[in-house]
């Protein structure tokens, strides 16, 4: 078993204000994943007004809640400084710095380790926003399995997979 490195940046499809369950999305995009037995993904947003949570996947009004108290901690309306971009832009800083940019998420048998109802988030805080970008990155032990190791750019022989946009 070998060591490797991948990383891939990535469009998520742009979504209304709100929180988005996204993990099939992702991992769709990164067929990678099942080349390592264990491991880490690592996934990082790109937006300073958008954020990555870790939570239920099962229910969408846990989604719908979130939403609504995400709202009520952090309103539109206060006398923000910075408010160039519109009044929803700095409650956007404000609840991202909250739920935070990353996610770090262990690897088993080529899958994530994801407990029975939980689901990568994406929370969007922006009424108008576009795409969002993120980089995923894997870092882990390759399965012992050679037929998987020629589906994609990681080789034993290269520690380090190329990184594509």
């Amino acid at each position: 078993m070998g060591s490797a490195w991948f990383q891939r940046k990535m469009n998520l499809r742009p979504q209304h204000r709100g929180v988005h369950l996204v993990t099939e999305e992702i991992t769709k995009q990164m067929p990678e994943i099942c080349q390592f037995s264990v491991g880490f993904f690592h996934v990082q947003i790109l937006h300073t007004s958008a954020s990555l949570a870790l939570n239920e996947c099962w229910d969408p009004d846990v989604r719908d809640d979130m939403e609504m108290v995400l709202n009520r901690i952090v309103p539109e309306g206060l006398p923000y400084r910075h408010s160039c971009e519109g009044p929803d832009d700095m409650p956007a800083h404000v609840k991202a710095c909250f739920l935070g940019s990353s996610l770090t998420i262990p690897i088993t048998d080529g899958k994530l380790s994801l407990g029975t109802w939980q689901g990568i988030w994406l929370c969007e805080h922006r009424d108008r926003a576009g795409s969002r970008k993120v980089v995923v990155t894997i870092n882990g032990c390759l399965t012992s399995q050679p037929e998987s190791r020629s589906r994609s750019p990681i080789s034993p022989v290269s520690p380090l997979a190329s990184t594509s946009s």
